[in-house]
């Protein structure tokens, strides 16, 4: 028997009529397979892996309760009794693996990427091209009873409950802050009619739907936006929605347009739940914490705290469909970890393509990434242990092949090892620790400091050989590139130099971002501690400022640094659409200045001589550092033979991809 390390998270939650049977809520996330009904048989398969893992409660992505509240134009909507077969696939999915399901319903508001969306008021949203028309006292009626009656809908289809989402800025949250809602009838003015069209929603909810079925608030616990709701009103608000009939609260953190990072990596573990023990505090039904929570033993520390009653998690159960039944059976050391680094699963989103996520390529590719066990055991040799050939060699072994990996360094990784040392990225040692476990558990014989020549794997007999050797880094051809100021990115990232006070980095892709940072912020043991980082952005808990936003107060930095690049356009435009912005916001933060459309004259003595806007400059800096791309490292390769594979960056060496590189790596397991 095994000793339960996590007895409040794995205790029952009463909710009255019904009881879930852990804590674990797994948050909504749109995927991309809401909006078309013949991906529904994906999204109930995607969902049943989850239910059979553990989960209690899954939330789906949101569906809209009417055209007006779509993300864009056709966009998943349930409005009829001819969809209720549809949804009814998910529903039995989910219930036959012992799991419950609610349907979030969300009307997107001035978030709707359409010209016919409607608000509170007419104020454009600083991230849509689109101003929105306010809404009619009759149309806000209306659209509480399309809420309520996708919510009847979603009962005859089989869902437990349903979640009405009045948070991240959405419709909903747009009614409730001054900062979207200048109204002068019945629902707009003062805080108790702001809040009258959330507690209407969940009235009529209750109503049409009666006492047996879940009604979960998803409140905005704290906007982080200019004029948003004090703490105040978020209290009130919350007593009103217990008394209009939810069955529990959960916590939504910040705005979409909000310019505090609320999920990226950066954000320390668990940094919001403060506001959700205030909530907990004036309401007594369940509250539910989210936000950064991707361990079972942060999760634990929430409850057995008393700061929540359960816990949300979404990402962290792409990433692993069995954290829950992982950490009950005492594997938490399996748990394939979230690095919330949003590249496959929000940027995916907002760029219209189905979700997934980075560290599981199988996350809502379930029915077509299948890791059958094969009739056929081959002798494989993977050549790397970066993120291409880990993903690779544990996904062919746990197949039933004979697998080796091979890496002349004397720890797995990779480029991994690099990324894992930058401020905010600490959650990268954690896949790295999911890898070495999977290796042992699936029986992958490791050979570490060991350079494979061409030829010996052929003369050891392999009948496959994946290259995942990854790449070297590109020297421009810059006059002077050979003085001793000059640094390669991975010598400063593995400590084999130190760079002096004042820094140019040539090459303003994600490795520069990521060099820039590492030299901006002062060494320290570990992430940033959340007082620290609360102070460096503005947020306050306490504040009776709108929004919970106070000055913020950034560490001094570390250097003088200058991050350049070539082309002409802003730095970092490049980057992740959900993460982007915070790198460059951070880099901002540490005074780093950030020079475009620069033409690198030579590194000499007195530093780098460049020309910017046809006028010439000097850069007198103690170190120059070369982030200027990657080159594949392929030797071994062998074009012709079938054979060899290439795999990761020794495939595209373009800008280094984790994303391509696991799923790749992932898939080609799969054929072999």
């Amino acid at each position: 028997m095994v000793a339960n390390a996590y007895p409040h998270l794995l205790s029952p939650l009463d909710l009255g009529h019904t009881q879930l049977k852990n804590r674990v809520i797994m948050g909504s996330m749109h995927t991309g397979l809401e909006d078309r009904f013949w991906h529904y048989p994906k999204m109930a398969a995607y969902f049943a892996e989850r239910a059979r893992g553990g989960v209690a409660l899954s939330v789906t992505g949101g569906i809209n309760p009417n055209r007006h509240g779509w993300f864009y134009p056709l966009a998943g909507t349930f409005n009829r009794k001819l969809d209720i077969r549809n949804h009814r696939k998910i529903t039995d999915a989910v219930h036959k693996e012992g799991g419950k399901i609610a349907l979030q319903i969300l009307h997107a508001g001035r978030y709707s990427y359409h010209p016919f969306s409607r608000s509170a008021s007419a104020i454009k949203s600083p991230i849509n091209p689109f101003k929105p028309k306010a809404m009619s006292t009759r149309e806000v009626k209306k659209t509480v009873r399309d809420f309520a009656h996708t919510a009847e809908l979603a009962k005859q289809a089989g869902y437990d409950g349903v979640e009405i989402m009045g948070s991240e800025g959405y419709l909903i949250n747009q009614f409730t802050a001054p900062r979207t809602n200048r109204r002068t009838d019945a629902y707009g003015g003062s805080a108790e009619n702001r809040r009258r069209f959330p507690v209407e929603i969940v009235e009529e909810t209750r109503r049409r739907c009666g006492p047996d079925f879940i009604i979960m608030y998803r409140l905005s616990v704290i906007d982080l936006v200019p004029d948003g709701c004090t703490r105040e009103e978020v209290l009130d608000l919350a007593r009103a929605v217990e008394a209009a009939g939810a069955s529990l609260i959960n916590s939504g953190i910040g705005w979409h347009e909000a310019r505090i990072p609320t999920i990226v990596t950066s954000v320390p573990r668990a940094a919001f739940v403060e506001a959700t023990r205030q909530v907990r505090e004036v309401v007594s039904i369940p509250v539910v914490a989210s936000n950064r929570i991707n361990d079972p033993q942060v999760a634990e520390d929430i409850l057995a705290g008393d700061l929540a009653d359960a816990v949300s998690m979404a990402r962290p159960l792409l990433a692993d469909p069995e954290f829950v039944n992982k950490a009950a059976e005492g594997r938490a050391d399996e748990i394939n970890t979230c690095i919330a680094c949003n590249q496959a699963c929000l940027d995916h989103t907002f760029e219209l393509k189905r979700a997934s996520c980075l560290v599981n390529p199988r996350a809502c590719h379930e029915t077509e990434l299948v890791y059958l066990r094969t009739a056929h055991p081959k002798k494989v040799a993977v050549v790397g242990a970066g993120p291409a050939g880990l993903a690779c060699a544990t996904v062919a072994a746990e197949r039933g092949h004979d697998v080796t990996l091979f890496d002349q360094a004397d720890r797995i990784g990779g480029q991994f090892n690099m990324a894992k040392v930058i401020p905010g990225k600490e959650e990268f040692h954690e896949t790295l620790r999911y890898f070495s476990r999977r290796i042992e558990r699936t029986g992958v014989k490791l050979e570490l400091g060991r350079r494979v020549a061409e030829g010996e794997l052929e003369a050891e007999g392999f009948d496959e050989i994946v290259v995942a050797t990854g790449v070297s880094p590109r020297r421009p051809s810059i006059p002077g590139i050979d003085h001793a100021k000059v640094v390669s990115y991975v010598d400063v990232l593995t400590g084999k130099v130190t760079v002096g006070d004042k820094v140019a980095i040539i090459g303003a892709g994600g490795i520069g971002f990521d060099v820039a940072e590492f030299l901006a912020e002062a060494p320290r043991d570990g992430a940033q501690p959340l007082p620290e980082w609360l102070r460096e952005w503005g947020v306050d808990f306490q504040a009776e400022t709108r929004g919970g936003l106070v000055e913020g107060h950034p560490e001094a930095p570390a250097r003088t640094i200058y991050l350049l690049q070539r082309k002409t356009s802003a730095l970092g435009k490049g980057l992740g659409k959900t993460s982007g912005w915070v790198h460059r916001a951070t880099l901002k933060h540490r005074n780093v200045e950030m020079l475009p459309g620069c033409q690198y004259d030579r590194i000499d003595d007195h530093g780098l001589h460049i020309t910017q806007d046809e006028k010439q400059g000097l850069l007198e800096v103690d170190h120059v550092v070369i982030c200027a791309g990657q080159d594949p490292l392929r030797e071994l390769h062998r074009d012709g033979d079938a054979r060899y594979h290439l795999i990761g960056g020794a495939d595209v060496a373009a800008e280094l991809d984790a994303k391509r590189a696991i799923k790749q790596g992932s898939e080609l397991a799969a054929r072999l």
